[in-house]
């Protein structure tokens, strides 16, 4: 169980990294804008609240990284720490912003958490 749980701590990094990239360098090009749903106008407004957004998913995604390198009792401790961010802000996010993101992010990131307590 510890394998799958550190893949899934591993995936929830990679996907809170490349919200990172999207959010702060690619969010007035075709991808950001997609995923936005805005035109290149309000892209271009709200890129400075989307750099901030990605900014604290790179926190997340170093957080997980430290969590899978640490020794333990470290290393447990930072994963559930940092996966119950990822699942507090994927609820928040949803409820506040767009309902996707519980499924985008609040979900893997309770799955990653779970397989983080039953491996722990």
């Amino acid at each position: 169980m510890a394998i799958i749980a550190n893949i899934l701590v591993g995936l929830v990094a990679v996907l809170h990294a490349y919200i990172l990239v999207l959010e702060m360098f690619l969010w007035e090009r075709k991808p950001g804008r997609e995923l936005s749903g805005f035109d290149a106008e309000m892209a271009e407004a709200t890129a400075p609240l989307a750099a901030n957004q990605g900014l604290y998913n790179g926190f997340l995604a170093a957080g997980l990284v430290w969590g899978l390198i640490a020794a333990d009792p470290t290393g447990f401790r930072v994963q559930v720490f940092f996966l119950a961010c990822v699942v507090i802000a994927g609820v928040y996010g949803a409820v506040t912003a767009n309902p996707r993101i519980l499924f985008a992010q609040a979900v893997p990131g309770a799955a990653a958490l779970t397989a983080v307590l039953i491996a722990g």
